[in-house]
């Protein structure tokens, strides 16, 4: 049997099941046949978006002697936290590469974004050595003027200590994008696709090795159950384009057919959707939404996940003092500013929806 590993996903290849992961007609080919189509066609032959066990890729990093690099994507940031993660890493030392910095709106600071990131994992109870921010790797990691790069090498150098560096995160968090950018020669398959890292991938570097490693899945995250061919319309491949609404009274707003957040009683309320461009808005009265919802789900309002009888209530009471960030796990958030009596979120019931301090 042939112990020879895909470069781009690290599973070991085979070319006796073309129906199985690893899969190659030709074993000289350095990429299995998954691989080679995502690559040249975006196209996912065999769909590994909730194939991947979360708590075994932990187990066999916590058995390591390595510096822990967490890739965390900053537009699904809260999909992206590992609460508990120091349980699940004991003793272990973790720096944290928040990545799609470019995604973001340039009006966000790189100070308020630290502010930020601090707040949250305090409030999660999250403790990490470091944190570098980056941005635009997959297209200019390279550039003069992106020292996103040199500031993970430098960070990594720092906290190293002789020892070898895991990369983790969830999938799509832009693990392997990273690693194409900091390893000379290194050509890891990366796509829009969750779960196109299969195994840990193992690449040589001066004096230590880097590990590659499988997505992380949260069941939670609507990207885990969204189809393959609505991943186009749902992640954002470039800066968010936010779509603003004054509201008074009570408001409903519909992303497609995905979300509706009820707004009831506004008073001089702002509400600011950041989602992909692709993702349909629809603003309708409150009074009326029921019945949108019930006569064009799945048509004006779509695309959509499952059955909307089987949608899930999140609520939030009175919002007046603070930017209120209701976000969508997976999909984006709504940042609502000024009196509003009460909020309604309804997704899928696979779903889940955190209610946060403003991000921007």
């Amino acid at each position: 049997m042939s112990n020879k590993i895909c470069k781009g996903c690290g599973v070991v290849l085979q070319s006796s099941d073309a129906a199985a992961i690893g899969y190659t007609p030709k074993m000289e080919a350095d990429y299995c046949q998954r691989c080679f189509r995502i690559r040249h066609y975006d196209d996912v032959v065999i769909s590994m978006k909730q194939g991947i066990d979360s708590d075994a890729v932990l187990q066999k990093i916590n058995a390591m002697d390595a510096l822990v690099v967490w890739v965390v994507d900053l537009f699904d940031f809260e999909s992206n936290l590992l609460p508990g993660i120091n349980r699940h890493l004991l003793g272990k030392d973790i720096l944290m590469v928040a990545t799609k910095r470019d995604l973001l709106p340039a009006t966000l600071g790189n100070e308020k974004l630290s502010q930020f990131l601090l707040r949250r994992l305090k409030e999660e109870g999250i403790l990490v050595q470091g944190i570098v921010v980056c941005g635009d790797l997959a297209a200019h990691a390279r550039r003069e003027d992106n020292a996103s790069v040199d500031e993970v090498c430098a960070a990594i150098a720092h906290y190293r200590k002789e020892r070898d560096v895991v990369v983790m995160g969830m999938a799509n968090a832009g693990k392997s994008t990273l690693l194409n950018a900091i390893c000379d020669g290194v050509d890891l398959t990366t796509s829009r696709h969750p779960g196109t890292t299969l195994d840990f991938n193992s690449i040589a570097m001066e004096g230590y090795q880097l590990y590659d490693t499988p997505g992380l899945t949260r069941m939670d995250s609507l990207l885990t159950h969204v189809d393959d061919g609505l991943l186009k319309t749902v992640i954002p491949l470039k800066p968010l384009k936010a779509r603003g609404y004054q509201l008074k009274g009570n408001q409903t707003l519909s992303l497609g057919g995905l979300v509706r957040l009820d707004l009831i009683r506004c008073e001089q309320v702002s509400c600011v959707a950041y989602f992909s461009e692709r993702l349909p808005l629809h603003r309708s009265k409150q009074e009326k939404a029921d019945v949108l919802w019930a006569q064009h789900y799945d048509e004006i309002l779509s695309p959509v996940i499952g059955e909307r009888e089987h949608m899930k209530k999140f609520s939030y009471g009175h919002v007046q003092e603070h930017k209120l960030d209701v976000v969508i796990h997976g999909l984006g958030w709504f940042c609502i500013r000024g009196d509003v009596a009460s909020v309604d979120v309804y997704v899928a019931q696979q779903g889940n929806v955190t209610f946060r301090k403003a991000m921007i």
